[in-house]
């Protein structure tokens, strides 16, 4: 026998016919407790889905070899972050049919007067963090987010404003379908005011954005800094290139000064996180200032001193020492010790004894590494003219763990 599995849409109660043909015929119904009492009056064995799935899998799949027809309830569509794909997984296509339904998303849409075509979909079902909605908003003007009991509407209009991003607007849709349904449009600051119902589904609207665009290269001068202390550009373009981040890594920038670094690493993380550790006060603000006026979703700030603080953030594929080196090395070894097998770390050196300082750690690990000693220039007018301004050389040690 084949397992139907019904979208009960918005309104359980405004199903299609051939959906309720399905449903009156199940000998089994399968669902959550709301699904379920939706269905009271219903003759059929009544299963409750709980977490883990395992045990409810092996009921099914032992009440369908009984011959028994097998109804599972979802929540709008079975496919759209439902249990659907689940059952496909399960128990293969042959052996599911998918009955679909008007879906969360489509419905609040709908009620936003919004093409649904472009909108990007972020479930926060069960996660602990924010990475898969940080990407979504950095690159679509609108996000569907599917919340839980943690990702509320004000927790999630609260950790945009942390960042400083009150380019945001939310749309909350409360109870949609129901008789006590509700929504409406708000601001960050008023969003974290408020308390929804548990059954909510928000869209996530830009409305403008940050005073600079983020890309790699950031003119040192855009850059709020600690008297000018701002590591230049040309040589965080060869930083970067030498710290090699890709999509998904945890960077941790440490030392961070302005923060310029980190937020560059940013660019390239795509999903991944990057932690600017920073122990002065005024720079930490400095930090969080430019995370706000470059968009920076993914930096993460942590204000501490080094390197107790570190125990506390989640192991890095890449570490960044630019102010981080210090007179000592309990930072750097520190740092090496948490870095990911195959993760690379990275030290500007002015001085020659940090240079030497680093090179022999790696060389005491038994890891290998490259030196680049980088002199860059940049011109400025003189006379009429331009004459060249050199910087301060700095040498760039990159290690990387092996495996």
């Amino acid at each position: 026998m084949t397992i139907d599995v019904v979208g009960l849409g918005m309104d359980a109660d405004s199903l299609p016919e051939y959906h309720t043909d399905v449903v009156e015929s199940a000998q089994v119904l399968v669902g959550g407790k709301r699904q379920l009492a939706l269905f009271d009056d219903h003759p059929a064995e009544k299963l409750l889905i709980t977490a883990p799935l395992g045990d409810m899998l092996e009921n099914i799949a032992r009440l369908e070899s009984q011959g028994k027809s097998v109804v599972v309830l979802a929540d709008g569509d079975p496919l759209f972050f439902g249990i659907g794909a689940r059952l496909v997984d399960e128990f293969g296509p042959e052996g599911v049919r998918i009955w679909p339904n008007i879906t969360s998303l489509q419905a609040a849409a709908a009620r936003a007067k919004v093409p649904w075509q472009g909108i990007r979909v972020v479930s926060l079902h069960g996660r602990d963090d924010m990475r898969p909605l940080m990407q979504a908003l950095l690159q679509s003007p609108w996000v569907c987010v599917l919340t839980d009991g943690r990702s509320i509407p004000s927790a999630i209009a609260q950790w945009l404003l942390d960042r400083g991003a009150d380019w945001f607007f939310v749309w909350v849709f409360e109870n949609m379908g129901q008789p006590n349904e509700h929504f409406d449009r708000y601001s960050l600051q008023d969003a974290v005011k408020r308390s929804f119902s548990s059954l909510n589904t928000v869209l996530i609207e830009r409305r403008g954005g940050p005073e600079r665009v983020l890309a790699p290269g950031i003119p040192d001068d855009e850059l709020l800094s600690d008297g000018g202390l701002v590591t230049k550009w040309p040589i965080r373009a060869a930083g970067i290139a030498a710290l090699r981040p890709s999509h998904g890594m945890t960077v941790w920038d440490l030392g961070a000064g302005s923060g310029a670094m980190g937020m560059e690493a940013s660019c390239l993380v795509g999903e991944g996180v990057v932690w600017c550790v920073e122990r002065k006060a005024a720079r930490v603000e400095h930090i969080r200032a430019n995370r706000r006026r470059f968009g920076a979703l993914q930096v993460e700030v942590v204000h501490g001193t080094m390197p107790a603080c570190l125990d506390d953030l989640p192991a890095p594929d890449r570490i960044f020492l630019g102010g981080g080196l210090g007179s000592g090395d309990e930072v750097l070894h520190q740092a090496c010790s948490r870095l990911n097998p195959g993760g690379r770390i990275v030290a500007h050196c002015v001085l020659l004894g940090s240079l030497n300082r680093a090179r022999e750690a790696f060389t005491a690990m038994g890891w290998p590494y490259e030196i680049t000693q980088v002199q860059s220039a940049c011109a400025v007018p003189l006379a009429g003219d331009l004459r060249l301004d050199a910087n301060n050389p700095v040498f760039i040690i990159a290690a990387q763990r092996p495996e």
